[in-house]
């Protein structure tokens, strides 16, 4: 069957298909999505696939849409193997290591009542807008053969429990049999790292494991599984120093980006992290790339430099990007701002918990407090994000160019606009893809001229937006 053109371009993404279970997504239309990504896996001239990896999180709706997808990927004559309950990364694991197309249910942070698939072709490479998803859309859309009549002999269904490999695979990749004894609390939100922590850590001796919201609950009781939300992360804040941990961990839904709390209960940066984790990288290839985005700390690109590195800017998250940009450059590393870390030893892909690993190795192997460790990669003060309901993003940034004027040292458009202002000072304003907002972010030296920044830019905002609602 065909579907809507306008229903399929507001369910298919820039990289992943996500939507109102019941309203936008149902098992018909993933049945045909798992159809149309088996006849997209299985005519890839690289590599025609032979086989499915298929994962999902803790939804109510889970289960039915990955049986429906596998239904539909069966249908075209590859075989299906299922995991089960899964994190993303767990997935992508999989994915690398039965070198197979994966596809992963999870709408990641979004409330309870969305799901969605993130699908990506064999070793984790990605699938997004321009590398198969437009396909898949424009499949759906045109009506091309079902599965009911694919002529060939239909594929089968198999499980596979690879929790344990993941664990141990991760665990490989970086050295803790030398930690300290270390106090690790960790809030899962009720989503998939209630699953996958405890086989990540719990073999490692020196950890004793303090866990906050284990149980898998797709309703999310206690708070939205968004860790990018200041509001999301106050309980484990007061867990870290109600349990004396040395350091809070905390996961979104899917347990695919990672944020770090210290033990004072103070939010460890991204950027920090990602300066940490680089730095660590390093040291094992100097003259590596390490891959950092527009919103990250100029601290990132100066320790990289400083560490024998070569940083690489680039756009605000989209994964595929990212990952497409990890391969073709062979980088090391790649870290963002929003809390998703890429490892070319996880085959380019992100995983959160391999980010954290490398941040308990780095603590336990000194004796500072993290508050102290972290502090070595901190250096200028920043605004967090900040955005801004307006109806024209660009007459908007329009008029904040115009007030800086002669005090930009220099401005490029790699993602929105990016001002230098030539005394340790820059910021960000950038139009978010989904919503009418502008996104700002502001870097100096103090909190000072951070603030003194940030009230220049919102005030011309302000102005521009009143202005236009005040013509007829």
């Amino acid at each position: 069957m065909s579907w809507p053109a306008a229903a399929m371009h507001r369910v298919i993404k820039a990289y992943d298909v996500r939507g109102l279970v019941g309203d936008e997504i149902d098992e018909a239309l993933v049945t045909d999505v798992g159809a149309a990504f088996a006849r997209l896996m299985r005519s890839d001239s690289s590599q025609a696939a032979r086989q499915v990896v298929i994962g999902h999180d803790m939804r109510d709706s889970s289960p039915a849409l990955a049986a429906a997808f596998a239904a539909g990927v069966t249908g075209q004559g590859l075989d299906v193997v299922r995991i089960g309950l899964a994190s993303t990364d767990q997935l992508y694991f999989a994915s690398g290591l039965l070198d197979c197309p994966g596809a992963m249910f999870t709408a990641s942070h979004n409330p309870a009542a969305y799901n969605g698939i993130k699908m990506c072709r064999a070793g984790a490479k990605p699938v997004g807008a321009d590398t198969g998803l437009e396909a898949i859309r424009d499949d759906l859309i045109s009506g091309a053969p079902g599965s009911e009549k694919y002529a060939g002999t239909p594929g089968t269904v198999a499980d596979r429990d690879v929790l344990d490999d993941y664990g141990v695979f991760l665990r490989s990749l970086v050295d803790t049999s030398e930690l300290r004894p270390l106090r690790v609390a960790v809030d899962a939100g009720n989503g998939m790292a209630g699953h996958t922590a405890p086989a990540v850590f719990g073999a490692i001796d020196s950890i004793t494991l303090f866990p906050l919201y284990f149980k898998l609950d797709g309703s999310f009781p206690n708070h939205e599984a968004n860790p990018l939300d200041p509001a999301n992360l106050v309980d484990l804040q007061a867990f870290v120093r109600e349990t004396r941990a040395d350091i809070g961990l905390a996961f979104d839904g899917d347990a695919d980006r990672c944020f770090v709390v210290d033990e004072r209960g103070n939010p460890v940066s991204p950027s920090t992290v990602t300066g940490l984790v680089a730095a660590r990288e390093l040291s094992r290839e100097i003259g590596a790339t390490v891959i950092h985005n527009v919103i990250t700390s100029r601290a990132v690109p100066e320790l990289v430099t400083e560490r024998g590195g070569t940083p690489l800017r680039s756009r605000v998250r989209t994964t595929p990007y990212i990952k497409a940009l990890m391969a073709d450059t062979g980088a090391i590393f790649g870290g963002e701002h929003s809390a998703h870390y890429y490892f070319r030893d996880f085959w380019g892909a992100d995983s959160g918990m391999l980010a954290a690993l490398y941040v308990l190795a780095a603590l336990g192997e000194q004796r500072r407090p993290l508050s102290e460790l972290t502090a070595d990669y901190q250096r200028y003060e920043s605004s967090g994000e900040i955005n801004f309901t307006v109806a024209d993003a660009s007459s908007c940034v329009d008029a904040v160019l115009k007030h800086f004027g002669g005090r930009i040292h220099s401005i490029d458009h790699l993602d929105g606009v990016t001002v230098d202002l030539g005394d340790d000072s820059w910021f960000n304003l950038r139009s978010s893809n989904t919503e009418p907002l502008l996104r700002l972010n502001v870097e100096a030296r103090s909190v000072e001229d951070v603030d003194a920044v940030v009230q220049q830019v919102s005030a011309q905002i302000a102005a521009q937006s009143a202005l236009e609602k005040a013509v007829p």
